[in-house]
């Protein structure tokens, strides 16, 4: 497992390319129209739940008080990684912010097999899960209104600043959820990769804190909410039929071309 801190500042050795989503299929011969198809999978998936069929703002109950001792923790943190600007850490989770490109790629890695338009079953049902974070984690989101920990100062982060960020709030993470959901689900449809599965969910939620967008109390919420998620999904008969689905493809891909360029991420 790969795990840089400040303490590893300088880690040679790992090149990492984060010149964005186009760079990042360029490099892998993935055509412009199946990056095009990918693109119209994420827009046109809805998710497996109805509102309201797992209640995130009474699971995970209030964030952390402004003067707890885990909050304090929090900020420790946040100033602590600022250290790691320019190192390739900090590449890693400007990559890992690309919700359409960075994710597919990392968790490709992970399982062993290109995610995309050759796996159809498979990219939908992942699809289909972020919707679900999205109708999940937002309740608290909006609910409690954490302040991201960007705001209020000028130290980098490893994305642009956005007038969003100031009104969306910190608590959860949505890329904590999703990366955390996508490993749970993966791991079920691919089990001897387990290990790198959730090594790679929980560097995808921890690129969050790197990238100063988030608190470590809100990546770890997010998980505990993609985990009650997942649980939830298993009882909707959509959900396990796709699951199904998805498992048969899987295999045949991972008999296939493997993804490249994985030795970035945590089991690479």
């Amino acid at each position: 497992m790969k795990r840089w801190g400040v303490a590893g500042l300088g880690l040679g050795g790992v090149a990492v390319a984060a010149a964005g989503a186009t760079a990042l299929f360029a490099a892998r011969d993935v055509s412009a129209a199946a990056h095009s198809a990918q693109f119209e999978a994420w827009q046109t998936a809805k998710g497996y739940l109805p509102k309201g069929a797992l209640d995130g703002v009474a699971l995970l109950g209030p964030p952390p008080a402004p003067d707890s001792l885990t909050a304090q923790a929090d900020k420790a943190r946040f100033d602590e990684t600022r250290a790691l600007e320019g190192s390739p850490r900090w590449s890693l989770a400007t990559q890992d912010a690309d919700l359409k490109a960075g994710v597919l790629h990392r968790f490709s890695c992970a399982v062993g097999a290109r995610i995309g338009p050759g796996t159809p079953a498979l990219q939908r049902l992942l699809f289909k899960l972020q919707y679900d974070v999205r109708d999940t984690g937002d309740p608290p989101k909006d609910r409690y209104s954490r302040t991201r920990p960007l705001i209020g100062n000028d130290k980098p982060i490893c994305v642009k600043r956005e007038a969003w960020m100031a009104s969306n709030g910190s608590y959860p993470s949505g890329h904590s959820m999703i990366g955390w959901s996508w490993g749970l689900v993966l791991s079920e449809l691919a089990p001897d990769r387990t290990t790198t599965l959730m090594e790679n969910a929980h560097d995808f939620g921890e690129s969050r804190v790197i990238c100063g967008v988030h608190y470590e109390s809100d990546v770890e919420a997010g998980r505990i909410l993609a985990s009650a998620m997942v649980a939830r999904e298993h009882a909707d008969p959509a959900f396990r039929a796709d699951l199904a689905r998805a498992k048969a493809e899987l295999a045949r891909a991972r008999k296939g071309q493997q993804p490249e360029d994985c030795g970035i991420y945590a089991g690479g």
